[in-house]
């Protein structure tokens, strides 16, 4: 993880303590300290409850006026922390919804990257960004962001664990439901310039009676331009694409379809495909698989690398990587996935539409518990304006049947509704492309 990225939280407010620190809050706009400071009421419910309540402003920015409103919620607790800041789990009074509360120190020279990148995503298969609010630390001038998200309580790396303890692996028709809504959050946010550097098992959010899995921790992200320098020391190390390795600065979104491939690696082996324990063996690991990379892939990785000095290591066999049963489509989309040369890895949509994800598209699959499946195939026409051949492999028949019989406009019944509206407007050119710019160039690394 980028140390430049993430300022390291040193203080956090108790969970049981009544300090007014938590509700020392600047409602407002999309950085900054706020400076219109608010000071909330904790008042008493009953005995030992609190109710807090702050001035916060709503999380999404497109078609929403920048207005503050008040958020009241309860229930707070600590689960979990780490350098990043503490992410505390609450119960919103006005609906009883749980939430996720990220605490995070904000430094006021900066806007904050997060906060500006997810209140532009709106997708089923990222965490919502519901508000965000202000408090001050003990510190004079210390402020804290406080983004508030919707509560998913699984991840793909709790399940996965679960399963490696039973000495058993997922089955393959959830690691299809998995990796494809995976994705397809790649695909949106990679659309618009966004890289998200972080892509593992633990940021992968799951609730296993819908089977919607969504993205979430935004707070190494960063809107990739060509030509200006990133960090290479990015991403957790057994999912660290191979140019960041090599000390690439101007890498693109591919670095996260590579972790995309190491995590789908990771579900049909069971356990890491690259466990690394430090930068040159993390290389080490990748070569084991792939071989050792020609000189030209290594300068594609990153030109201005010099050091050729490497064992020949011939590639291993795919075939021989994973288990005997393993479908050969599985096989080929994975080998896709894990290529050294970045230009040569399939893009996220493209995955989407690959045999390998053909059964969720098939008339009547369901999940084991006998559910629908989550929305597949809602696409938004931003995300199949870009590659607009794919559309009729993304959209199965039987879906855009149903569409076309009931259009959006008319129908809300809608789990894949949607879906016939995207794939008309893919080529439709008044649309204009949204902006991916927004102020990340006002932004450190």
């Amino acid at each position: 993880m980028s140390g430049n990225s993430r300022p390291r939280t040193t203080t956090f407010v108790d969970e049981g303590s009544s300090s007014s620190k938590w509700g020392e809050s600047g409602g407002g706009g999309g950085g900054g300290s706020g400076s219109n400071t608010s000071y909330v009421g904790i008042k008493k419910m009953a005995k030992d409850t609190k109710i807090m309540t702050v001035i916060a402003s709503h999380g999404h920015s497109q078609g929403v006026m920048d207005r503050s409103t008040e958020v009241s919620y309860k229930d707070t607790k600590v689960i979990g922390n780490g350098s990043f800041g503490v992410v505390y789990q609450a119960r919103l009074c006005a609906t009883e919804e749980l939430v996720a509360i990220k605490k995070v120190l904000q430094d006021k020279r900066f806007k904050n990257r997060e906060l500006q990148i997810m209140r532009r995503l709106e997708h089923c298969n990222i965490v919502r960004l519901k508000y965000f609010f202000y408090t001050s630390g003990d510190k004079k001038d210390e402020i804290y962001l406080n983004l508030v998200l919707e509560y998913i309580p699984e991840t793909v790396y709790k399940v996965a664990r679960q399963y490696s303890k039973s000495k058993q692996t997922i089955p393959v028709f959830f690691i299809k439901l998995y990796m494809y809504q995976l994705f397809r959050s790649l695909a949106y946010i990679h659309f618009q310039g966004i890289c998200h550097r972080d892509i593992k098992p633990q940021n992968l959010l799951l609730d296993p009676e819908s089977g919607v899995l969504k993205l979430c921790d935004f707070g190494s992200a960063k809107h990739l331009i060509r030509g200006e320098p990133n960090v290479s020391y990015i991403c957790s190390r057994y999912y660290r694409a191979p140019e960041l390795i090599f000390g690439a600065v101007d890498y693109s979104t591919n670095i996260d379809v590579w972790s995309a491939g190491c995590v789908f690696a990771e579900l049909m082996l069971g356990q890491p495909i690259f466990p690394g324990d430090s930068g040159v063996d993390q290389l080490v690991e990748i070569i084991k698989v792939l071989g050792t990379p020609t000189r030209e892939q290594i300068k594609e990785m990153n030109p201005n690398y010099t050091e050729f000095k490497f064992p020949q290591i011939k590639a291993h066999p795919w075939q021989k990587v994973f288990r005997a049963r393993t479908s050969p489509e599985a096989i080929d989309l994975v080998s896709r996935l894990l290529e050294y040369t970045p230009s040569a890895r399939i893009l996220s949509l493209q995955a989407c539409a690959h045999t390998f994800f053909d059964e969720l598209r098939e008339p009547g699959t369901k999940l084991s518990n006998g559910r629908d499946l989550p929305p597949l195939f809602n696409f938004l026409p931003v995300e199949l304006k870009n590659m607009p051949s794919l559309n009729s492999q993304l959209i199965p028949a039987h879906i855009a049947a149903e569409n076309a019989a009931n259009p959006p406009e008319s129908s809300s019944s809608g789990a894949q509704a949607g879906a016939s509206s995207a794939n008309a407007s893919a080529a439709d050119d008044t649309k204009s492309r949204p902006s991916a710019s927004g102020s990340a160039e006002d932004l450190i690394d």
